[in-house]
């Protein structure tokens, strides 16, 4: 009997072990099998879309959270997720899909069909999901305030209109482009000019005038890759207002390719609006000249800038600010982009030839728009390109961009690397040799500010100083005495060391590897004669809005300057 109940005792608690591993094995394998599951099914999900998206006219891009209130254009239900179009502000549901691609017609590039030429185009009206705080244009009301799929809204002219409002002549009625009118390229207009190719005439300029009487349309060139990468948000927001074949994607085409429809508009009276930092800038600058090359100067287009890089000196100085995070509407961009005044600014080729006998390379040539340096600021870009280009995925953020520019700058302060240039290099400003006092760092400008914010040929200003401009063919030379100098320099407790104004400069390197920096592109630079001249003008746009106190007070001291050397004269 012993024996007995010992076996049904061993066999019962080998049950309950294996009981007890069934169940573990259950659930630590059930949640992966559904993880797998889910997944596997999310990615099937994932592919069927993104084929829907391609064979779609719409510009869609999912998400899975709208950011405000939601309703479906095709079932009108609410959604939390879904796909909007990045050009009409079509919003549907991931079931809806392929019915909205066959309900909705998007915005048109250009008119279709073979009716002649025309001058005019009717509304294009989009229900539902109109924007916060928007009033019809009929009863002058507030739309959208039912928590429904309601309302209508224009795609081109932006008007919006209660349900209860909307007649028949309105769904007929010629459309006004709204308040871009001046900046958009209808589509009747391309329509026209795709019709005058087929014919062979080029005498586009009879076609503006049938257009608009003031118009200056803009072409919107966004870099994705820039600063805190902003650039893909800002360019569905511009194709909601403007005919989407105006904004284009720099990391998708190339400035030259994209400026090629300068040639189809109006002589003289296009704007580029280029979205990203000083680098983009420069890269549009450099395609503007490769037109006066092909013998496009009259299509040459005026440049504005919305800064989205790290430093964004050149925005600065021409009043398009220090940065942007979103705090100013792209509508309100445009209105700048449509009241600034176009102003030149110099450009300058730099030609760096190295020295020795037995030297075959060919010499490397740069051109500037903000600035040339040799010393410790160099040496910072240097280090930050290099940390940049290992982890790329840590630089996304204007604040960390800087925060690793100061701790570069802190370590420079304590290594001195660049001590001694002035043994190292000569200075020659228009042909005559300058004695340099003890320096680490020697910097030409071109514009007022440097470093990111800093009016580095002004300093404290507590002292007099020859005027400086960004158009009068002369460039800046200071010297620096070391990081913790431009530190001082930056919040206004230190002067740069004034070497002179030049229409040429040249430097020369006569021993040693020193780092150097065109526009905030670094390199290491062996021996070496540097010479820089004036190499063009670039047509750019001047936003005159607030001036901050700084700026305020290097205009009124600068009209003083200006005041008391008319009075000498």
């Amino acid at each position: 009997m012993e024996g007995t109940e010992s076996g049904s005792g061993t066999s019962s608690s080998v049950v309950a072990d294996w009981g007890l591993v069934f169940w573990t094995l259950c659930s630590v394998i059930l949640p992966v099998v559904i993880t797998l599951w889910c997944s596997f099914q999310r990615s099937r999900r994932q592919v069927l879309i993104r084929g829907i998206f391609r064979k779609s006219k719409h510009d869609w891009h999912y998400t899975d959270l709208f950011g405000q209130p939601s309703y479906c254009c095709v079932c009108a239900q609410h959604i939390l997720q879904g796909a909007f179009c990045n050009c009409c502000g079509l919003r549907v549901s991931e079931g809806c899909l392929k019915k909205a691609d066959q309900l909705f017609l998007c915005k048109e590039i250009m008119m279709r069909g073979n009716g002649g030429a025309r001058s005019s185009m009717p509304h294009h009206w989009i229900r539902g999901n109109v924007p916060l705080c928007s009033c019809c244009m009929i009863c002058k009301q507030q739309c959208g305030t039912q928590p429904k799929l309601c309302d209508y809204r224009c795609v081109w002219c932006q008007y919006t209109v209660h349900d209860e409002c909307m007649m028949d002549c309105l769904k007929t009625e010629e459309c006004t482009f709204g308040e871009f009118r001046d900046l958009i390229i209808p589509p009747y207009y391309l329509s026209t000019i795709n019709q005058m190719r087929k014919d062979k005439r080029t005498n586009y300029e009879k076609v503006a005038p049938y257009c608009r009487k003031h118009w200056m349309p803009v072409i919107v060139l966004a870099n994705t890759r820039s600063g805190n990468n902003m650039g893909e948000t800002l360019l569905g927001e511009f194709k909601i207002l403007l005919n989407p074949v105006q904004v284009f994607d720099l990391s998708k085409i190339a400035p030259a390719k994209a400026l090629q429809l300068c040639t189809l508009l109006p002589c003289n009276a296009v704007r580029v609006l280029v979205c990203g930092g000083d680098g983009t800038v420069g890269w549009v600058l450099d395609a503007i000249d490769e037109m006066k090359i092909k013998g496009q100067e009259r299509y040459i287009p005026q440049v504005a800038i919305l800064p989205l890089g790290t430093g964004n000196d050149l925005s600065n100085t021409l009043g398009w600010g220090a940065g942007y995070a979103g705090e100013v509407p792209v509508e309100q961009i445009l209105r700048n982009v449509m009241e600034a005044d176009g102003i030149k600014l110099d450009r300058w080729k730099i030609q760096v030839t190295n020295k020795g006998y037995y030297n075959l390379r060919k010499a490397k040539v740069f051109t500037m728009n903000n600035y040339f340096s040799i010393g410790p600021d160099a040496l910072m870009a240097l280090n930050f390109h290099a940390h940049r280009e290992k982890t790329p995925s840590l630089f996304s953020s204007r604040i960390i961009n800087k925060a690793v520019y100061f701790f570069y700058g802190t370590k420079d302060c304590l290594v001195q690397e660049c001590k001694d240039l002035n043994k190292k290099v000569e200075l020659e400003l228009d042909g005559e040799r300058i004695e340099l006092p003890n320096l680490e760092g020697i910097i030409v400008l071109n514009i007022g500010y440097w470093g990111g914010g800093c009016r580095l040929w002004e300093g404290m200003g507590d002292e007099p100083y020859p005027l400086a401009r960004h158009d009068d063919g002369l460039l800046e030379v200071v010297g620096v005495h070391g990081s913790f100098h431009c530190a001082q320099i930056q919040v206004k407790l230190a002067n740069p060391v004034r070497l002179g104004q030049a229409h040429t400069v040249r430097l020369i390197l006569k021993s040693s590897k020193m780092p150097m920096q065109v526009d905030g592109e670094p390199w290491a630079q062996g021996p070496c004669t540097v010479t820089i001249t004036h190499k063009t003008h670039a047509l750019m746009l001047y936003h005159s809005g607030e001036q901050t106190d700084d700026e305020a007070s290097s205009m009124s001291e600068q009209d003083q300057v200006r005041e008391q050397t008319d009075e000498d004269v």
